[in-house]
């Protein structure tokens, strides 16, 4: 067995490319994972843009499942050979923000978020989870990993910007921006029950998945002012809850504009850059709207991986039709390149590990 692997790395902000590791050992809680297969995602762009701040030779990726390889003395729950998936977010579950409910900020804000964050993410040809009970499931046999790697995190965040958004059981919602994370809010609304969902975008592949995925209206704001439709779609009222996909001020205004007194703006973008997210003031009724603004990072954890893969596992919905591109490992730079120009239509890119 080898001593080292390859990996994708940021060498700074600005900079990538491979780069040659030691495999990682795993601590007694600890797992180590073959990939097998990953996602890239717009949120590795941003990283590499300086979003998070500079970072020297660190592996990217938070999307991945892949078969266990070695395990701590501790562990329990899985073993060499069994495939898994893992989130995105890893929390301890031990520390005070777990505690009080928020692993996703696991010991810091943000902190739950560790792959390409605090530690190497899973482009690498093994990568290391921590707490590995906590945060592994397996991966039924009905379920290929083309498609169980959308749990880890579009997902996990598109359905968590549905569920934080209070849609009321046949009530409206306003998905803006139908990438990856906005589609699966569409499908997310569409289960908790919202009676309309609406979706806003104006490439025409991305608003034929969101017919595909259950909105019942797309409005193309290329073409039209889409608060003002959706004002006239909700007979003056405004929607009762909207959820912000993409990250920019422009669709956050549009989201609290287009919401109707009391109701609930759930923010799972990536606000990537400036220093401040305003709000607008008349819209926001002076500050006495009852309108509630929610943001999230989205669950990580073994119990969330399992309700969303028995989500598949059942029939209600199939994520891989947002799997526009397919690269071997050797080239996810490749395909980091094309969801940074978002080229050739790109939704999302699945990396194959050999």
């Amino acid at each position: 067995m080898p001593d080292m692997m390859k990996t994708f790395v940021m060498k700074k902000i600005g900079e990538v490319g491979f780069m040659d590791k030691p495999i990682p050992e795993p601590g007694p809680n600890d797992a180590i994972i073959k990939t097998t297969k990953a996602l890239v995602c717009t949120s590795d762009t941003h990283t590499v843009r300086g979003a998070i701040g500079e970072r020297e030779n660190l592996t990217l990726g938070h999307e991945a499942v892949g078969i266990v390889h070695k395990v701590g003395s501790e562990v329990q729950t899985v073993k060499p050979g069994d495939r898994v998936a893992v989130s995105a977010i890893t929390p301890d579950f031990e520390c005070e923000n777990c505690q009080r409910g928020y692993p996703s900020q696991c010991t810091q804000m943000l902190g739950g978020w560790k792959f390409a964050n605090i530690k190497d993410g899973v482009f690498a040809e093994y990568f290391h989870v921590n707490n590995a009970d906590a945060n592994l499931a397996h991966i039924p046999d009905s379920i290929s990993d083309d498609v169980a790697v959308y749990c880890a995190d579009m997902l996990s965040t598109g359905f968590m910007g549905a569920e934080h958004a209070n849609i009321p059981l046949g009530g409206t919602a306003a998905v803006f921006a139908l990438g990856p994370v906005g589609l699966m809010a569409v499908v997310g609304a569409r289960l908790l029950g919202a009676g309309l969902v609406i979706g806003v975008e104006s490439v025409p592949k991305r608003q034929e998945l969101g017919k595909t995925y259950g909105a019942d209206v797309i409005v193309d704001f290329s073409q039209v002012d889409a608060v003002q439709e959706i004002m006239h779609l909700t007979e003056g009222d405004g929607v009762d809850s909207s959820i912000e996909a993409l990250g920019s001020q422009v669709t956050f205004e549009a989201c609290v504009e287009a919401t109707r007194p009391g109701g609930t703006i759930s923010i799972v973008g990536y606000f990537g850059e400036g220093d401040y997210v305003k709000i607008p003031r008349l819209a926001w009724g002076v500050g006495m709207s009852d309108k509630t603004i929610r943001t999230g990072l989205c669950p990580g954890g073994r119990v969330r991986l399992e309700r969303l893969l028995r989500l598949i596992q059942n029939g209600r919905v199939d994520p891989s039709l947002m799997t526009t591109h397919t690269f071997p490992f050797d080239q996810v730079d490749r395909a980091i390149h094309m969801m940074t120009t978002k080229e050739d239509g790109i939704i999302k890119p699945l990396i194959v590990f050999s």
